[in-house]
């Protein structure tokens, strides 16, 4: 156990006690395997997981899903590190520094653009409908980001200004004289996405049109995002602006905008006599047809029997 991978943290307000975290879980032939890799590992598959269950009810094939899953991963953790690189340039002076994922520095904004563009992508390529596979994806993003997040709390990072208030976080990392109090930023995000993803999970059968689960889930992340980086201390900076602040802007704004649009449009359908049929309730409706058949299938089966054996009775009837 190495000094300066603890982190000494403490919730005095919630009557949580100093304690310590190490950032490293375990060594394997000498590399050091992180918490924060292991929690985004876990996000991943979780968010897979979830995208594979939703697949089967819009009708997209675990084996598509699984194909997409390996790109998008690739590509969003590319993203995410070029999009951290693009917007503070002046911490690597080589590309061996770029490409030094391990050393720190990804942005989820940068996978999120990435990922999507990939899905975009490869959604045209396999010929799947892309509205529907990004509203069976975001909602296992979310359940990604919320525990990613804990990840932030292992690293003793991602935290806000310093704050009096009754949910903060007692943070002291090795080379730090004494403990200073946090606005824990990385906790607020993490029940924020998962109150998020519980609530887009109640309506989710209740959709009215192919991609409004998408845009509830950019509209929900973006609008608490919003507030969340206001009070970070680590904020990417365009010019005077928090970067990841203005897109959580943009995106709830234009989030919202489409939702209004798309409701209205499916009211006016519903009203000119048509309505949004659901993938997934085809899907219910056929397996709900095959159990009833598996249930009447025995006293088809007996019915056909007795008609056999009354044949055969008459049969042997007139042959006697």
């Amino acid at each position: 156990m190495n000094s300066d991978t603890l982190v000494k943290i403490a919730f005095p307000g919630l009557g949580i006690e100093t304690f310590t975290v190490d950032k490293v879980a375990f060594s394997l032939f000498g590399l050091e395997v992180r918490w924060y890799g292991i929690l985004i590992t876990c996000g991943i598959i979780l968010a897979y997981l979830y995208a594979c269950w939703r697949g089967k009810q819009e009708g997209i094939g675990d084996e598509d899903i699984l194909d997409l899953a390996m790109f998008a991963v690739i590509f969003g953790i590319i993203g995410a590190r070029a999009y951290y690189v693009l917007m503070k340039p002046e911490e690597f002076d080589s590309f061996l520094e770029v490409i030094n994922i391990p050393g720190g520095g990804l942005a989820i904004y940068g996978g999120i653009i990435a990922g999507c563009l990939t899905l975009i992508i490869g959604s045209k390529i396999k010929k799947i409908n892309l509205l529907r596979l990004l509203d069976c994806a975001g909602p296992g993003v979310m359940v990604a980001q919320a525990l990613g997040r804990w990840g932030n709390f292992f690293n003793g990072e991602a935290y806000g200004a310093e704050t009096e208030i009754f949910c903060r976080m007692g943070l002291q990392h090795y080379n730090w004289m004494s403990m200073h109090y946090y606005h824990p930023t990385f906790l607020y995000e993490s029940l924020w996405n998962l109150l998020g993803f519980a609530l887009i999970n109640l309506v989710y059968r209740k959709k009215k049109f192919d991609g409004q689960i998408v845009l509830m889930y950019f509209g929900w992340y973006g609008f608490g995002r919003m507030f969340i980086e206001g009070l970070r201390t680590d904020s990417l900076y365009l010019g005077q602006f928090r970067v990841s602040q203005l897109v959580a802007g943009i995106s709830f704004v234009a989030c919202t905008a489409l939702l209004i649009a798309g409701f209205c449009h499916a009211h006016r359908r519903k009203l000119a006599g048509g309505d949004y049929t659901a993938v997934y309730a085809k899907v219910t409706e056929t397996a709900a047809d095959v159990q009833k058949q598996e249930e009447e299938r025995p006293a088809k089966e007996s019915s056909e029997n007795q008609a056999t054996e009354t044949k055969e009775n008459q049969t042997n009837g007139k042959a006697d």
